[in-house]
């Protein structure tokens, strides 16, 4: 094979750097330990402060560091393990899970949620948010869009608003059986609603996961869950359900 133009572009200074940060961070700091300044980092590893900040900023988005306003730059906690096997089969809300209702609204879907469901650009969807957290920590968002007619039992439900009725939604979804699921994972970028939830800026990137949920031989519900890039892994792993753990052990490990 012969080579490239790219194989004789050098590595750039901050990925170098990034590289030797890294190191320091397995070697000589602990979880939450709040870094030295950048002046002092800078001239520690003899390199310029725009150097420096480029390298933070990787490793922060590789969810190795964290900026907390009034602390500083700190040693973020081992990425979590998102299971996103398929092969769980039970309605969202159902089991022991970590998700929390959070509100319950009236709306019509996306487009592309729309034809997931089969059903027309201006028809109105239960739409249930929740929220997933994990040791005191957004971990995710999910908008959840549940036709009329996968819970025709609501209408005779004098069900009240947020968090209740997200939870009757979810209730009343449970009633039908479940013929299987199917997820497809893709990377996105956090809008404001999402962002604000997660604690991130806007359009800080994010993993979205897409679930359908199929009863009768058609997609009876459609999740959307925005999991935060910087703190979450994905494993394929055979024990189904979006499963959440640490890797501390690992990491000691390798």
């Amino acid at each position: 094979m012969g080579t490239t133009q790219l194989d004789t572009v050098p590595e750039p200074k901050y990925w170098h750097l990034k590289t030797v940060l890294a190191e320091a961070l397995d070697s000589e700091f602990a979880v939450g330990e709040i870094l030295p300044n950048e002046r002092e980092l800078a001239a520690r590893f003899g390199v310029a402060r725009a150097t420096l900040r480029q390298a933070l900023e990787q490793l922060e988005l590789e969810g190795r560091l964290q900026r907390r306003r009034g602390v500083g730059t700190t040693v973020a906690p081992p990425r979590m393990g998102v299971d996103v096997s398929s092969s769980e089969t039970a309605w969202p809300g159902t089991g022991p899970e970590s998700w929390q209702p959070t509100e319950c609204t009236a709306a019509a879907p996306p487009a592309a949620v729309a034809r997931l469901l089969e059903i027309g650009p201006d028809a109105q969807t239960h739409v249930v948010r929740r929220v997933r957290t994990s040791h005191g920590q957004s971990l995710a968002a999910e908008l959840l869009h549940v036709p009329a007619a996968s819970v025709p039992g609501l209408t005779g439900i004098d069900a009240p608003s947020g968090p209740a009725l997200a939870r009757t939604v979810l209730r009343e979804l449970a009633r039908l059986p479940l013929d299987g699921q199917d997820r497809s994972v893709e990377l996105g970028s956090a809008g404001a609603v999402d962002a604000k939830e997660l604690d991130r800026l806007p359009g800080a990137p994010v993993l979205v996961v897409t679930t359908r949920y199929f009863s009768g031989g058609r997609t009876a519900a459609v999740s959307l869950a925005t999991y935060r890039a910087d703190t979450c892994r994905l494993t394929f792993g055979a024990h189904g359900g979006l499963e959440i753990r640490h890797e501390e052990e690992q990491r000691r490990v390798s």
